[in-house]
């Protein structure tokens, strides 16, 4: 029996036929959106090996310091890294099964000789690559760099030594860390040690910063007319915030009759914790969001944004808590670093930077990077009037530890208390040293007290550079 199909058949047939149309416009329109909004952020993911297989057979170029002291480079195929884990932070790594980080990722343009058009173009893109990649010049000091890992004495940590007249990064040091070279061959182990050495301390651990939030303090509360340089404030060791909540001094002392100057000079929180209610929710927020804390480092340096609290919720203790760097407050090391710059830069704030210029094969400079502000600062009059007081806290307060003869060092040490274990132990700071200003922040988680455990590396630092 023969006869054409009947009108159901045929109805069926061409549904079928629409509906395998629809699908692969639908397929068409994803590899549309993958290659168009999603191919930048895929080309530079950190596990995406395709690249690396891609310039396997481009010679790296070298990662160096400002100095031209190498800090990574490749040699018959094979990556090195004579800083090893102590410029890992910065360098990061680089391979097949790990991916990349650190500068290997930010530059791995730049260090394969190839462009953004050619991340697009795949194999092909070899035919008009160098055989070798560009150098990375970076601002960072190696063996500064050297001396801030090994005082770190394998504790966990960070270091972070600023250019304040920059922003250029001179150490960004953490602390437990790898070598890269073995990255790969120890990569199951290190993706999964209990100390996270894969966790950038400087920049992407948050820590509550204890009483290195006390300038900042004071700096706003002199801006918002809450204090006066000759006010007196009467510290009986205990303050009473009120709602059966208090506030203590570190070790049950009592510092009696004190000035702004002399609060600071002693770390009072009394003193501290009274000034934080005074400024009030709209207050302190205004003073995190003054100086940036809401925004996050990006580029050739992403960090962790801090952790603020929810200002319209927070107690009248919980206030006061914030007054002393604790209660719902995190930052990193990087972030004070730069408030400490701030302060002797009369309120400025530079942004931060790794990457100084970039030098193709042909020793021809393809980059330089130019310094720039950063969003946010510190009222100018303000800064100077407490940068003074930072200096007082290294010659006679709680910082004298950080003290160098004939160099000037403002500081401000931290003892901050740590839910889940002993105090971390902090010390921001700056020295002008040769004419140039040079900002720190030093945190060794679970060190105890910062004047006696954090303030000494600045120190050795400070004398190094001399």
């Amino acid at each position: 029996m023969s006869g054409k199909p009947s009108d159901s058949i045929r109805r069926n047939i061409l549904q079928t036929a629409w509906i395998l149309i629809g699908m692969l416009l639908c397929l068409f329109c994803y590899i549309l959106y993958i290659e168009i909004a999603e191919g930048q952020m895929l080309t530079h993911h950190p596990l995406n090996s395709r690249g690396l297989q891609e310039i396997s057979g481009i010679s790296r170029g070298s990662i160096v310091d400002s100095k031209g002291r190498t800090l990574a480079k490749t040699d018959d195929g094979v990556r090195s890294y004579p800083y090893g884990e102590a410029a890992e932070p910065v360098t990061g790594y680089v391979g097949v099964e790990t991916g990349s980080a650190g500068i290997e990722h930010y530059a791995a343009m730049a260090l394969t000789g190839r462009s953004a058009a050619d991340s697009h173009m795949g194999p092909m893109a070899q035919l008009f690559s160098d055989s070798s990649g560009s150098t990375v010049k970076l601002t960072i000091d190696a063996e500064l760099q050297q001396t801030a890992y090994e005082a770190l004495g394998g504790r966990k940590g960070a270091v972070v030594v600023l250019d304040a007249d920059t922003g250029a990064v001179l150490v960004m040091a953490s602390s437990p860390s790898f070598n890269p070279e073995d990255a790969a061959e120890h990569w199951d182990e290190i993706s999964t040690d209990k100390d996270s050495v894969l966790l950038n301390r400087a920049v992407q651990g948050l820590y509550p910063p204890g009483s290195t939030i006390k300038p900042l303090v004071a700096a706003y509360a002199l801006k918002d007319g809450r204090v006066k340089t000759d006010e007196v404030f009467d510290c009986s060791g205990v303050l009473d915030v009120g709602g059966g909540y208090t506030i203590a001094e570190s070790h049950g002392e009592v510092h009696g009759r004190v000035t702004l100057k002399d609060a600071l000079t002693e770390s009072c929180n009394v003193t501290f914790g009274t000034l934080a209610g005074r400024l009030g929710k709209g207050g302190l927020k205004e003073m995190f969001s003054g100086v940036s804390f809401d925004e996050t480092l990006s580029g050739d340096i992403e960090s962790h944004l801090a952790e603020l609290p929810d200002f319209d919720s927070l107690s009248p203790g919980e206030l006061a808590q914030i007054g002393i760097g604790q209660s719902k407050l995190l930052v990193t090391p990087m972030a004070m670093a730069m408030l400490a710059e701030g302060f002797v830069n009369e309120g400025k704030i530079m942004k931060p930077y790794l990457v100084d210029e970039i030098i193709s094969p042909k020793g021809i400079r393809t980059s330089k990077t130019m310094p720039t502000a950063w969003k946010g600062s510190i009222p100018r009059s303000e800064a100077k009037i407490i940068n003074s007081y930072m200096e007082a806290v290294v010659r006679e307060g709680t910082g004298t530890a950080a003290y160098v003869d004939g160099v000037r060092v403002t500081g401000k040490t931290g003892t901050a208390e740590n839910a889940s274990g002993s105090d971390h132990a902090w010390f921001i700071g700056t020295a002008v040293i040769k004419g140039k200003k040079t900002a720190f922040a030093v945190l060794i988680e679970n060190g105890g007290g910062g004047g006696s455990v954090a303030a000494p590396i600045v120190r050795d630092l400070i004398l190094q550079m001399m």
